[in-house]
């Protein structure tokens, strides 16, 4: 199956037999948020673009991660699927101004023919008691929505009858065996949408904070999916960018993006170009 690259940021080294769509225009007005309307044009350049049937989707910087839902939108077919995301965020949190890289995961859910979402691999504190009013109530209250976290105090959820849609653990490895346990054996076709930010940083540097994953726990979850993954997207890439937007500039901020550091750039993408490979590997072995 041939990958798919998105360029938008240019953070996506080369793949074996891959299609480049050529998209940098839409860099600065896409990343990290945007009108739903915009995103929609998007999405439809996307769709006219990309052949019906081909390989994983790389999306480059996680700022991109919205993307996964037009891609979703468009899986072939009409059969009923669950979609799983491995993130470090519940990308489920309120945003105002149309839809953003952490806010992508409400759509989703809420579509028809998707029967759940997994997000696995939460240690962010969006899902904690001092977050709880931003998270959007309606998927996880409708149980399409599961939390897959560890290190995270999320007790609060039991006020307000969500205990069910909270899986909290001690560790990350834990945390794999119960969710594995859980997907071994079943039939339903998944899409898989991976955010390397879910992985340690050993694993791959990302621009945004990150989880505990180890490698080998990623590659569990995935290997649990094997027979049934329909369509797949990875994003987590890392790359830098300066808004010229004022209120895109405040909002990374307020998000308390990291700065990169322009002089070790180019190793961690390397890093993540090599796991990027593997990743593919473990997806389509």
């Amino acid at each position: 199956m041939q990958p798919i690259v998105l360029d938008l940021d240019g953070s996506v080294g080369e793949l074996p037999d891959r299609l480049v769509v050529p998209l940098r225009e839409y860099e600065e007005s896409v990343r990290f948020g945007c009108s739903v309307s915009r995103l929609r044009r998007l999405g439809l350049t996307i769709d006219a673009t990309l052949p019906r049937e081909h390989g994983t989707v790389f999306l480059g910087s996680g700022d991109f991660h919205h993307l996964t839902w037009p891609l979703v939108a468009r899986v072939p077919g009409k059969q009923a699927f669950q979609v799983v995301v491995l993130d470090n965020h519940p990308d489920n949190m309120r945003f105002p101004f149309g839809v953003h890289c952490g806010s992508w995961v409400r759509r989703v859910a809420m579509m028809p023919r998707v029967t759940h979402v997994h997000v696995i691999g939460i240690t962010s504190h969006d899902i904690g008691k001092g977050h709880a009013w931003e998270n959007y109530l309606g998927p996880l209250k409708a149980g399409k929505l599961t939390y897959w976290s560890n290190g995270v105090d999320t007790r609060w959820a039991a006020r307000f009858g969500l205990e069910t849609a909270f899986r909290s653990f001690p560790d990350a490895d834990a945390m794999v065996e119960d969710f594995v346990a859980m997907q071994t054996g079943a039939g339903q076709p998944v899409y898989l949408s991976i955010d390397k930010d879910a992985y340690a940083p050993d694993v791959a540097m990302t621009n945004w904070d990150q989880g505990t994953l180890s490698e080998a726990g990623g590659d569990a979850i995935i290997r649990s999916l094997r027979g049934r993954i329909i369509a797949s997207d990875v994003t987590g890439d890392i790359s830098r960018h300066v808004y010229k937007s004022w209120w895109k500039r405040r909002l990374s901020a307020m998000d308390d993006q990291p700065d990169i550091d322009p002089l070790r750039l180019r190793g961690w993408q390397e890093q993540q170009h090599a796991l990027n490979l593997r990743l593919l590997g473990v997806i389509h072995g």
